[in-house]
């Protein structure tokens, strides 16, 4: 698969990116397949949610044992609020009982936790979860995992839109001076870099609404897997196939 490039100057980089390597310094990933792991097993769909966190726990150790500084993971995107309420049910049970029972062990391991989306939709409990991991693990100097929780990109963009207009009509803001490194600190990932790879997993080949502003230049990887079979080997495997791109931000190759 080629990778995903776009108009730059040469010699420049697109807010955010990195100049490349064989370690990416953000990888993002859209973890698909929970439901399809289960099926194929004769389980429900809330074993394969489990069996998904449990991957979640195997690539944040392979994310830190290999240097990546930001791992963002798409756990819950807008449109899932859509699915069966039992699965919502047992989507953010699971996510009550990981924020109550492993924030401790990421703060020990210097983990940055942060949130990003429609949160507020969650209910007052859950919000309160995630400020507390928030507040306690913000002065961590490890790996800052992002979990993108009712999270969608036309609205990311849709908010920052919001904010600018807002801010320009308060006449805090000149409209004119509006650039793309003014748009990326007004998304709901102010202050990270933009991934520098997204990887899919269960063989789906579409973005699914996540970071469309920051993939502009992102490398694309698409594995076949089942995300509750994802590990060590799967994300080394990313690095490596990441590690063989050429990386020109739309410039002419040297």
């Amino acid at each position: 698969m080629p990778p995903l490039v776009g108009v730059a100057p040469a010699g420049a980089l697109p807010t955010g990116a990195s100049s490349g390597g064989s370690v990416p310094s953000h990888v993002a990933i859209i973890m698909d397949g929970n439901g399809r792991w289960a099926a194929s097993r004769g389980l429900p769909r809330a074993a394969g949610h489990k069996a998904g966190a449990e991957a979640v726990t195997r690539c944040l150790r392979a994310a830190r044992a290999n240097g990546v500084d930001y791992l963002t993971l798409y756990a819950f995107s807008s449109e899932n609020w859509r699915r069966e309420p039992s699965e919502v049910a047992d989507l953010t049970g699971l996510l009550k009982f990981y924020l109550r029972h492993k924030v401790a062990e990421l703060h020990r391991e210097q983990v940055k936790i942060r949130f990003v989306g429609e949160v507020g939709r969650f209910g007052p409990e859950l919000c309160s979860e995630m400020t507390r991991a928030e507040e306690l693990t913000a002065g961590n100097t490890g790996l800052t995992l992002l979990l993108a929780l009712s999270y969608g990109g036309r609205s990311d963009i849709v908010q920052a839109a919001r904010a600018l207009a807002r801010a320009a009509k308060c006449g805090a803001l000149d409209p004119a001076a509006i650039d793309e490194d003014m748009v990326s600190g007004y998304l709901l990932t102010a202050g990270v870099p933009d991934p520098d790879v997204i990887v899919r997993t269960s063989g789906e080949h579409r973005l699914s609404n996540f970071l469309l502003w920051q993939s502009a230049y992102a490398e694309l990887v698409f594995l076949d897997t089942l995300w509750p079979d994802f590990d060590e080997a799967c994300f080394t495997r990313v690095l490596n196939i990441y590690g063989r791109r050429e990386r020109r931000f739309g410039a002419r190759p040297a």
